[in-house]
């Protein structure tokens, strides 16, 4: 069980990662307010309740229909905050 157990959280973090590539690629480096991150971040988790809305059955119709891939988009944006917050602490020696 906890070989796959690895594997699946192993999936799930280059999924991640992938997705963090893709981002960078679409939109650059991004720097935002900790507001504006906020509301990012709801925006997607509102997509991952719609997707879940969507197996079962009710809720209205979205594009957020694939649950994975939403849950990931979460992880990714919460990771490129991550990565600013690491950034500001390194410039500001925290």
């Amino acid at each position: 069980m906890r070989k796959l157990d690895d594997h699946l959280k192993n999936n799930a973090l280059l999924a991640v990662e992938k997705e963090r590539f893709r981002q960078n690629a679409k939109w650059g480096r991004q720097r935002h307010s900790y507001g504006d991150w906020l509301k990012i971040l709801v925006e997607e988790v509102g997509e991952v309740a719609q997707a879940m809305q969507t197996g079962q059955g009710w809720g209205k119709g979205s594009d957020a229909n694939d649950l994975y891939k939403e849950l990931i988009q979460v992880a990714a944006v919460a990771v490129a905050i991550a990565e600013q917050i690491e950034e500001e602490r390194e410039i500001n020696n925290v």
